[in-house]
């Protein structure tokens, strides 16, 4: 048996692009076609409206409506993970309260990251204050640790203590700081809590230190390998084939980061599903050149070709 699936929340998880229609509201019907093929291609579930969904570059119901409008279309939304949280308490029970009663697997709740340096205790009591606004037992929360982008981090203390006084509803953290000794420290110091790799690099390193499976950007592309290698990563048997598919793995993920990262990753969907419109990007991100998609679009197929050969 994997031994991640011990764990509350495991898996291969989409952190899903949002398509965008020419006037810059979400796509709403190819977004939950791009779901249900991501389901398909081997996804556990769908971390929507995170930092690859351009989450910050919604409304509050802009927000609401794309999660409404992808379980309308079918899919379950126990497959589903959105992103919840803004930079106040209040606006953060909104979107959560409203996922929640769609019943939703869990939330993913980054910390409010305006302002910087803040407490430990600033943390703790807005996600206290936020959890029990919300106030259901139904609540899950996946914690954001991201600080590259959101330059307010989650510390080991931090998580504990949130643990301690929340059990049950902070099950796990997804962790993009980059760094896997981060990741190990959250796997090692708390039982029963799902640490999950926000890159794809280290889910397989991360699994192997009791981890229970990533969150990333690369699964738009490549949600068949990742899910070969967390279903096979424990299995002596196949280490050569799981480091090989690893490999195919980092390799498209060096692709995606071949430009400013979440535009490239939409440029090279919308040559995996053949949809122009999976270039366009909200400000402040601005999509890629012509050039730059043709660049991107001929080592997609280079790619592709090995993947094939």
């Amino acid at each position: 048996m994997n031994p991640a699936r011990t764990l509350p929340i495991s898996g291969v998880f989409c952190a899903a692009a949002t398509p965008v229609l020419q006037n810059g509201e979400p796509d709403h019907a190819t977004f939950a076609d791009h779901c249900k093929a991501l389901l398909e291609e081997g996804c556990d579930g769908i971390a929507l409206l995170g930092t690859t969904g351009e989450a910050n570059s919604f409304s509050i119901s802009q927000r609401q409506d794309l999660l409404d409008q992808v379980i309308a279309a079918g899919i379950d939304p126990k497959r589903l993970m959105p992103g919840t949280s803004q930079n106040n308490v209040a606006d953060s029970v909104t979107l959560t309260r409203h996922a929640v009663d769609r019943g939703v697997a869990a939330c993913v709740v980054l910390p409010p990251f305006y302002y910087k340096g803040v407490s430990d205790e600033g943390l703790f009591q807005f996600y206290s204050e936020l959890i029990e606004g919300v106030g259901s037992d139904d609540l899950r929360i996946v914690l954001y640790h991201i600080p590259p982008i959101a330059q307010v981090g989650l510390s080991l203390d931090l998580v504990g203590r949130l643990l301690e006084s929340f059990p049950g509803i902070v099950i796990g953290v997804k962790d993009s700081s980059g760094k896997l000794d981060s990741m190990q420290s959250f796997a090692s110091a708390y039982h029963n809590f799902s640490v999950l790799a926000g890159a794809d690099p280290l889910m397989l390193p991360l699994l192997r230190s009791g981890g229970a499976g990533c969150i990333t950007s690369s699964s738009n592309l490549i949600a068949s390998h990742l899910r070969f290698v967390f279903d096979n990563w424990f299995d002596p048997a196949l280490e050569g084939e799981v480091d090989r598919v690893q490999q195919r793995i980092d390799a498209w993920r060096t692709l995606s980061n071949a430009y400013v990262q979440l535009p490239t990753v939409k440029a090279m969907l919308a040559r995996r599903r053949n949809h122009e419109g999976w270039t366009r990007v909200r400000p402040p991100l601005v999509a890629l050149t012509p050039d730059e998609v043709e660049v991107v679009w001929r080592q997609m197929a280079e790619l592709e070709a090995t993947d094939n050969g």
